[in-house]
């Protein structure tokens, strides 16, 4: 081969080389680029689930308040008013018995419980108006708001807990009593749970009195005499075994 000839060879292969390199450069900086935007993108999206998180919990948070504001107002009876006169105005922010602050309450925490269900404040407003449903007596009421409550916050959770106790004592306010043996039951062999286990087995001891089941009974009694001899619950609990004997 002539020398012209291997000269510009060399000068083809030289470009070549050289259009490749410009190419793979331009390539790479499409992909820096575009893995760039990707980052950006990725990021404000993030950013803005933490914002709309941060915005929504704070809603929660201050619905929540402001119902429990009516939960735990002060009760205060009126003095009877002076013969002849007008009933005394009951004072701002309080209320004349409890039924009328749980009546008022129910309302306000039921809006918190729906508008952000799944949030901490949300299940809170849920838990607090199933109890206050119990105390006024709507039984029904409170065991189905305390199974959303363990629905909205997990098997583990310690207000998914304490709601199951809640739906064993509903369930025996309303006479439903194998049913709440079986919550009770469920509770009392949950090695997990935070729940004091003789207030559990002094509930299941009773739930299996009402239904008439003596021997289950007596044996719920008796783990509590046994296992939580100091316990508050012991005393009740050994009268409860020595009026079963008798019966």
């Amino acid at each position: 081969m002539r020398a012209a000839d291997r000269h510009r060879l060399k000068e083809n292969e030289f470009a070549h080389s050289v259009a490749r390199a410009r190419e793979a450069v331009t390539q790479r900086r499409r992909e820096v680029t575009t893995t760039a935007s990707i980052a950006i993108v990725v990021i404000l999206v993030i950013g803005g689930v933490f914002a709309w998180r941060g915005n929504r919990n704070t809603k929660a948070t201050n619905l929540l308040a402001s119902a429990l504001a009516v939960a735990e107002a002060p009760v205060v009876a009126p003095p009877p008013p002076a013969p002849g006169s007008a009933p005394p105005v009951q004072q701002p922010g309080t209320f004349r018995t409890e039924r009328e602050r749980l009546e008022a309450a129910v309302p306000r925490l039921q809006q918190a419980a729906d508008a952000y269900p799944n949030t901490d404040a949300g299940i809170t407003a849920r838990f607090r108006l199933a109890g206050s449903l119990a105390e006024l007596g709507r039984y029904a009421e409170a065991e189905q708001r305390y199974q959303e409550v363990v629905a909205k916050a997990g098997r583990s959770s310690i207000y998914s807990r304490t709601a199951r106790l809640g739906i064993g004592d509903a369930q025996m306010a309303q006479a439903k009593y194998d049913a709440a043996m079986t919550t009770l039951k469920e509770l009392s062999t949950d090695t997990q749970s935070q729940l004091p286990l003789d207030g559990v087995l002094m509930q299941l001891g009773r739930a299996a009195m009402q239904a008439g089941k003596k021997d289950e009974a007596t044996r719920a009694f008796t783990r509590v005499v046994d296992e939580f001899p100091q316990s508050l619950y012991a005393p009740e609990a050994k009268e409860k075994i020595a009026e079963l004997k008798k019966a």
